[in-house]
């Protein structure tokens, strides 16, 4: 049985072989230059840096030094490349193109430009469109220094659908819920917008990685005085694990306190079992718990409690 890793693993070498063979990378020379890929890189990096050392280029691009003595001896034999003395350190070259260099610089970065421009105009606008959306989170996720952080926002137009669509999605996907599941989320939704009153409700979109959808929570009016209700809290998938949950309870919990609230009540399923632990950490206790039919199947249903 093929495991999720090996899957994964797939995946990424499926794009990298459509990648490399759709921009013409394992062509002996990039573009129709005398430069090899990596020869390339490095005449782009010499071009974008102000008196570079070969170290600095070095690190940059992970090339092994052998190598990048290679090419750099090559560009300067070529007339491409010039060095002199760092004047702070007497044993660092510094490196820069010549007026020949900058020109072949300009040419190749011309053809390379010509190349993805024609791949991109060869597709489909929504193709590309997808294609140049995907390509930026690439970038974003490799060049990311540290995990995501999660931040909190109010309410816009469209979040509300938003909120409705995802967790529909999410739930029939991952606990096999219908969709009456998303009539209920709808209706609770819609009540919350007709009847919101700042003074009892509130609400969070969390967002990750450059205003990335990573989940939401409700607060609302209970049925009796001096309760509140928790709801409507989900993440998603791909935000789990980085302390998204955590924040939105924390701050439905916080909020509560606030407005004056003596208790704050959820509803939960026994599947949860990720949701269910943020409630046990964040204080709150199982008050009742029976087998009823919901969403298309029997679940686990579950009333807990958090005293203010």
């Amino acid at each position: 049985m093929i495991t999720q890793r090996e899957q994964d693993i797939a995946a990424l070498r499926a794009f990298n072989r459509t990648y490399t063979l759709k921009l013409g990378l394992l062509q002996p020379k990039l573009d129709k230059s005398p430069f090899t890929l990596s020869e390339a890189r490095v005449l782009y990096e010499l071009a974008q840096r102000t008196d570079p050392t070969a170290a600095e280029i070095g690190r940059v691009l992970h090339l092994d030094r052998a190598q990048l003595s290679r090419t750099l001896k090559r560009f300067t034999d070529a007339g491409l490349l010039a060095s002199r003395d760092d004047p702070a350190h007497g044993r660092h070259r510094l490196l820069a193109l010549t007026e020949e260099g900058r020109a072949t610089y300009q040419a190749l970065e011309a053809a390379t430009c010509e190349v993805v421009g024609g791949l991109l105009e060869s597709l489909p606008e929504p193709r590309r469109n997808r294609l140049l959306a995907a390509a930026s989170d690439i970038v974003g996720i490799f060049e990311a220094a540290s995990p995501p952080s999660p931040s909190l926002r109010g309410l816009r137009p469209g979040d509300l659908g938003m909120v409705i669509a995802r967790q529909a999605i999410l739930y029939a996907r991952e606990y096999g819920y219908d969709s009456d599941y998303e009539a209920l989320i709808a209706a609770i939704l819609a009540e919350f917008h007709q009847h919101f009153d700042p003074a009892r409700d509130d609400a969070w979109i969390a967002e990750c990685d450059g205003g990335r959808l990573a989940g939401s929570i409700f607060l609302v009016r209970g049925d009796q005085p001096g309760v509140g209700k928790l709801r409507l809290l989900y993440v998603e998938p791909e935000m789990r694990g980085v302390g998204v949950g955590k924040l939105l309870v924390d701050s439905c919990v916080k909020r509560a306190r606030a407005l004056g609230y003596e208790r704050l009540e959820l509803w939960t399923d026994s599947q949860l079992v990720s949701a269910r632990r943020l409630y046990d950490r964040a204080g709150f206790s199982r008050m009742d718990v029976r087998q009823e039919r919901f969403f298309g199947q029997d679940i686990g249903s579950e009333t807990w409690a958090l005293d203010l």
